[in-house]
């Protein structure tokens, strides 16, 4: 089958626009990241280098977020340096 390239243009953003409406959370007891993959900027600032978390942000696992690899003060620290936005969280209740 082949497409013109007007369609393949429009199938694309649909694929596109599919991707921006999508959210990822991953909790543990205290905390829920929140993951907005098409704000993603793989800067890698959550898992690499001195001040990264790898037990958290691993992008070689799956799923590559999990919670339980750090504790909630080393989660937060992490996810407030993603430069993109795209990682964000919230304190679940009783906290």
């Amino acid at each position: 089958m082949k497409f013109e390239p007007e369609c393949i243009f429009l199938m694309s953003n649909m694929i596109k626009n599919d991707m921006d409406d999508i959210t990822k959370t991953y909790s543990n007891e205290d905390i829920t990241i929140v993951w907005k993959p098409s704000m993603c900027t793989h800067s890698t600032f959550c898992w690499k280098g001195s001040k990264g978390l790898l037990s958290v942000f691993n992008p070689s696992k799956r799923p590559w977020i999990t919670p339980e690899g750090g504790t909630t003060e080393e989660i937060i620290e992490r996810v407030e340096r993603c430069p993109s936005g795209a990682l964000s969280y919230y304190k679940n209740k009783g906290i």
